[in-house]
């Protein structure tokens, strides 16, 4: 499913001339190697440009529609009309020689295999470069002076003859199509599972670039390279037969997807690419913007785009933007795994149902206090994660489930919950972010110890559910304390906090005594204020409290803290406005 999803994304972009044809990819080229008719160096040019990275402009190879590149690791074998200076000079750095030479002559023959018998200038114009550049003393040549070490550094080099690329002429184009399309005589020919048809089986796909800590000279996602994998004596990739054209038009699709930086997400150790049917970029902006806070299109505002999502959740078509709802889209995370890829998730679905998952993800979310209109992925796992800590990551497994729960509308996993509490146990300190977690999960993972009563945006002042209304108390003794004693470093928040929650029998007496000395330090007009707001949560407590809650009377506890707090927050909010 997921190679044939990349395989249709791949020819839908070729439909819409976003993509290099078969045979064909971008490569990086640092170089031009400048040539005239007879084939002499003349010149070599930089092909760099300035690209803006932060506050600084650097230097950036510019990528070029040119021959797929070739698959090698120890191995020689050369490029078509482009590779690094060991190919094309016969030359590097490398202090090996006797290896640059063999790369040269290696390219050498590649280039008189497709190109001779072809009625070109620019053709006649390369095969006259590789049978009069002598290797031995291309050091010395005129046309690499003052610049030598930089052309030899492993930058890839280009040909240009007479100021034409050679793979803009019609004739060499056509002569590697035939190449490209000349199929090995020892090759296996079976039916691609991935397309359906007849086809040469690729032995070894094209490495994928772009996913985050995977090898940097690119990894498998479909590779055989032990016996344990094999079945039935087949050997690599004859194992899951794919054909040379679905391999290529798969990983093609892929790498172009992971070389858009400003598309790709990271969710933990996942990479996560997504793309809508059709390729169209509007779907695949839009979803990036409202689930990950990217860059929205068109320039919606946050507002305007949390009115598009409801729009788009509800099945009615956006206009502005000319999404259509039924479109199918697919979201893809890919983790590293050695000189493998591993797949951590992979949804196909309507872009609508899509919407509408983390429409309702979003809903559940909403609460007071909010910094955002919506809370983006990476900052609700922000919330499990110590910021202090060497490796603000969080957990990868928990991630992935939570990033499937939002897509999907499923339930959200117990590592998520127990991430949030961790951290609210470890910090003292229920931000905005932790408590929309609490109430999100347990809307979606109902339990009867945190009910709808305490799962709402703002603060119920109905509510009898006791851990909701002991957190409430706890936050008038902190409000208390505070105005008593005005600029107090530390609450009683930072001592009590964890053990009122777990253990209110317990703690609740000795914070009602700290309460009456706090009472005594205060004005009448704000004593009166605050014991009348204890005489009535006491009056829904009644006299015994929990000896001990569960970790959902807990969440409920932590949300009744928030409320009542946040409830404070905002009656100084107005007070300093009305004064102002």
């Amino acid at each position: 499913m997921i190679l044939q999803a990349l395989t249709q994304y791949y020819e839908d972009l070729l439909a819409r001339g976003g993509i290099a044809a078969p045979g064909w990819a971008p490569a990086k080229i640092s170089y031009a190697l400048c040539l005239d008719e007879d084939g002499q160096l003349t010149q070599v040019v930089p092909t760099k440009d300035d690209v803006k990275k932060g506050k600084k402009a650097v230097l950036q190879p510019q990528s070029k529609p040119l021959p797929a590149p070739v698959k090698r690791a120890s191995n020689i074998a050369s490029n078509f009309l482009w590779d690094n200076s060991s190919y094309l000079l016969g030359i590097d750095q490398k202090g090996k020689p006797e290896r640059s030479c063999e790369c040269f002559a290696a390219a050498a023959r590649l280039h008189h295999e497709i190109l001779d018998g072809v009625d070109s200038p620019v053709a006649r114009a390369i095969l006259a470069f590789f049978d009069t550049w002598n290797v031995e003393n291309a050091a010395e040549h005129p046309a690499l002076a003052g610049q030598l070490d930089e052309i030899t550094a492993g930058g890839n080099l280009l040909f240009r003859v007479n100021e034409a690329y050679p793979q803009e002429d019609a004739a060499i184009r056509e002569a590697w199509q035939r190449r490209q399309s000349d199929r090995d005589k020892d090759a296996v020919e079976m039916q691609c599972l991935v397309t359906g048809r007849e086809d040469e089986i690729a032995k070894v796909h094209p490495a994928i670039k772009g996913v985050r800590d995977a090898q940097s000279s690119g990894a498998a996602l479909v590779s055989f390279n032990a016996p344990a994998f094999c079945s039935y004596g087949h050997e690599q990739n004859f194992n899951a037969p794919v054909g040379k054209y679905a391999a290529f038009a798969y990983t093609a699709a892929l790498n172009h997807l992971l070389a858009d930086k400003n598309q790709v997400q990271q969710i933990g150790d996942t990479t996560v690419v997504c793309w809508a049917e059709g390729a169209d970029p509007v779907c695949q902006s839009l979803a990036v913007a409202a689930i990950f806070g990217g860059e929205a299109p068109g320039g919606l505002t946050d507002n305007a785009l949390r009115t598009t999502l409801r729009c788009l959740a509800h099945g009615e078509p956006c206009d502005e933007l000319a999404v259509d709802p039924n479109r199918t889209f697919y979201i893809l995370g890919l983790a590293p795994n050695a000189a493998r890829l591993s797949v951590r998730f992979f949804l196909r679905d309507s872009f609508g149902a899509l919407m509408r998952n983390v429409n309702d993800h979003y809903e559940r979310l909403e609460i007071v206090g909010g910094r955002y209109e919506m809370l983006p992925l990476w900052a609700l796992l922000r919330e499990t994660v110590n910021l202090n800590s060497r490796d603000k990551m969080p957990s990868p497994a928990m991630a992935g489930a939570t990033a499937r729960a939002v897509f999907s509308g499923g339930r959200y996993p117990a590592s998520l919950l127990e991430g949030v509490m961790l951290r609210i146990r470890a910090e003292r300190n229920i931000t905005w972010g932790r408590a929309a977690i609490l109430k999100a999960y347990y809307l979606k993972n109902p339990h009867e110890d945190c009910p709808k009563e305490v799962l709402t945006v703002s603060l119920n002042e109905e509510s009898t559910n006791p851990a909701y209304t002991l957190g409430r108390l706890f936050s008038v003794y902190e409000a208390t304390q505070q105005a008593a004693n005005p600029g107090i470093n530390a609450t009683i928040k930072d001592k009590y906090f964890n053990a009122a929650a777990a253990m209110p029998a317990s703690i609740f007496p000795v914070l009602n005594n700290l309460y009456q000395k706090h009472l005594r330090k205060l004005e009448p007009g704000i004593r009166v204020y605050y014991d009348k707001q204890v005489s009535a949560l006491k009056g829904v407590l009644g006299e015994d409290y929990p000896p001990r809650m569960t970790l959902a009377q807990q969440g409920s506890f932590d949300l009744g803290y928030y409320h009542q707090t946040q409830k404070r927050y905002e009656g100084k909010k107005k007070e300093e406005k009305d004064n102002g």
